[in-house]
């Protein structure tokens, strides 16, 4: 008796479970259609559709590769930055991220550069310090020899904070 009466219990609660993903699916499918749509129709959208996805909490795959299509019609380093090291949080994500950490490198300013030094797990060292270098810009220089002098291999800040040592996440937009 009392095996039936746990089962019909459990039955309005395993609906009402399943009603609940089904709702949360739809409003994702509903999400990933708009910032697909923003992605296809507004130029440098993809910060925007970022923000967008993280608010979401989600989307499908569909979405990100829209934005990765942005980032490269746009040839947008600062979006290409932000996707990236999603993707390196992400591995599964239907993205290239060696083509977007190529874009920051090589298209993108010497903020950007040092922060792909510090938050990447395997940063391209060799190519960030040729550009970093090339440029004369001695802050810039400065830091990323500070740095690559605490860190020589340029593992990112995830290996240094794995390893006692304290260093943020260094965010690539200003803060206002």
């Amino acid at each position: 008796m009392t095996n039936k009466v746990e089962n019909s219990q459990e039955a309005p609660l395993q609906d009402a479970e399943q009603a609940a993903i089904e709702k949360r699916r739809e409003y994702l499918k509903s999400e990933s259609l708009r910032i697909i749509d923003i992605a296809a129709c507004e130029p440098y959208s993809a910060l925007k559709c970022i923000h967008q996805l993280s608010v979401a909490g989600g989307a499908t795959e569909a979405t990100y590769v829209a934005i990765e299509q942005r980032i490269v019609a746009d040839q947008d380093a600062a979006g290409a930055y932000h996707l990236a090291l999603l993707a390196q949080n992400t591995p599964d994500l239907p993205i290239d991220a060696r083509q977007l950490i190529e874009m920051v490198v090589k298209k993108g300013d010497n903020t950007q550069r040092l922060a792909l030094l510090k938050n990447l797990p395997l940063p391209p060292v060799e190519m960030i310090k040729q550009l970093i270098l090339a440029s004369d810009d001695g802050d810039a220089i400065g830091q990323m020899n500070a740095y690559l002098q605490i860190n020589p291999e340029g593992y990112g800040s995830q290996h240094m904070l794995a390893s006692g040592q304290a260093d943020r996440i260094v965010p690539l937009s200003p803060g206002k």
